[in-house]
């Protein structure tokens, strides 16, 4: 049995435009894609934007005790973006699907696991015959994912499922975001404006009347005082909020001091099966994640889990095949409030299907809170690991404690993402806290 597994982690459904992304956001999408190591098993065949550093290949297999040597990795040839991520012309390109086909021994995979299901990926799956390997691929093929990533298909989907939301719409026209904003304001409540299609907060804004409201969520946070300034903001600002006039844009009350947290699924035709309930740490956008959630009570965790299996089961009617991580809040008065789905990999989900089952065996997974933050600036992985082991902190198979680096972005910003792994939060955010002797904390 081979899986093929692609590290398709940067597409225009998920972070917008892709030529507006930077250098450095390009190749931080294409370390991001190397994440998919973790998933890997003998035998599979992964396809990758670029070649895996060495050691980060080695610390990955190591820990679940995969064979480096049983895999086989295939990097198509540059597209019109570069190297750093797999765009659909590299998934098209025909010397890179000869390649890939004689890496498969020219039989189609037996799954095929993609960070996200585009026409690319369910055209890649059709040209090798594959079409049964790809879970959801008929849904897939008629570009549902892109109407299941959406932000304002979300709303759609989570009011028809009677599934609580923040007050707000969806608005196709300036005018219609003038008032849908305006109104908001007259209430005494802050908005939040959000692009259609965007992650980890980046597609968001926090609009206020007043000074003093902190952005969580968003990167910033925009004072407009009056009308004018309002309008003025409006305009200035339709192009971006709307990639161009080519999506919607959602505007909904913004609730301060709330908490985010998730649940994630994995969807397949009989059922959803939970894989997960976790906080997501912002300051102000995303910096890491705990599981289990540490911040919620059984009453709050009920309803998050209630809401988020109506919406799940909602996809799951659809068509929509793999996994789904259902995002909420929990505000400071005690209400859930979904906030949107993403039918795709998430930041989250190595750590689910990867690290708690896999790394640490099923049997602790009750046992074992997981803490992980991103930007822990090192002078190179190899350096990262030498210390972590240098300073008792890697870790450890037999008590199934310590930290596991779990992503290597150097070649990009010159940071990894550590997960700390203990048997309750204040050891593990201890670990944490030794790291910090070792490694700046960029996020901090």
């Amino acid at each position: 049995m081979t899986t093929l597994i692609i590290g398709n982690s940067r597409t225009w459904e998920m972070v917008g435009d892709l030529t507006a992304l930077t250098s450095d956001q390009l190749r931080g999408g294409g370390c991001a894609a190397q994440r998919m190591l973790w998933f890997a098993h003998d035998g599979d065949v992964l396809v990758l934007p670029f070649a895996p550093p060495a050691d980060y290949l080695e610390y990955i297999t190591h820990l679940t005790a995969t064979r480096a040597s049983a895999l086989t990795i295939v990097v198509p040839p540059p597209g019109d973006l570069g190297t750093d991520i797999l765009t659909p012309d590299r998934l098209a390109d025909p010397s890179f699907l000869d390649d890939l086909r004689r890496a498969l021994g020219n039989r189609p995979p037996t799954k095929i696991f993609a960070v996200y299901k585009d026409l690319s990926v369910t055209g890649l799956a059709r040209t090798l015959g594959a079409e049964a390997a790809l879970p959801g691929y008929s849904f897939s093929a008629q570009a549902g994912d892109a109407l299941v990533n959406s932000k304002a298909g979300f709303r759609a989907l989570a009011a028809g499922a009677g599934v609580p939301i923040a007050p707000g719409t969806v608005v196709t026209r300036p005018e219609q975001a003038l008032e849908a904003i305006a109104d908001l304001f007259d209430q005494g409540h802050s908005a939040m404006v959000k692009m259609e299609f965007n992650g980890g907060g980046l597609g968001n804004e926090i609009l206020s009347r007043t000074n003093g409201v902190a952005p969580t969520g968003a990167p910033r946070a925009v004072v407009l005082p009056d009308r004018p300034a309002l309008l003025s903001y409006v305009q200035r600002r339709w192009e971006w909020l709307t990639a161009g006039h080519a999506h919607r844009l959602v505007v909904e009350r913004f609730f301060p001091g709330a908490t985010t947290i998730y649940a994630e699924f994995l969807v397949t035709d009989g059922a959803a099966q939970l894989i997960g309930v976790g906080d997501l740490l912002m300051a102000p956008t995303a910096i890491g994640g705990v599981l289990p959630a540490q911040t919620i009570d059984a009453e709050t965790r009920a309803e998050l889990l209630d809401g988020a299996d109506r919406l799940v089961e909602s996809l799951r009617v659809l068509g929509y095949r793999g996994v789904v991580c259902a995002d909420a809040i929990a505000t400071a008065d005690k209400q859930v409030l979904f906030t949107e789905t993403n039918c795709r990999l998430t930041g989250s989900t190595h750590l689910h299907l990867a690290l708690y089952g896999r790394v640490v065996d099923p049997g602790y997974r009750e046992k074992r809170i997981f803490v992980e933050r991103f930007g822990w600036a090192v002078p190179s992985f190899t350096t990262a690991v030498e210390r972590l082991a240098t300073a008792g902190l890697a870790y450890d198979p037999t008590s199934r404690t310590g930290i596991v680096i779990t992503t290597n972005d150097v070649d990009a910003d010159g940071t990894v993402a550590c997960c700390a792994i203990a048997g309750e939060r204040q050891a593990a955010e201890g670990l944490h806290r030794r790291l910090s002797e070792l490694f700046v904390d960029q996020s901090a």
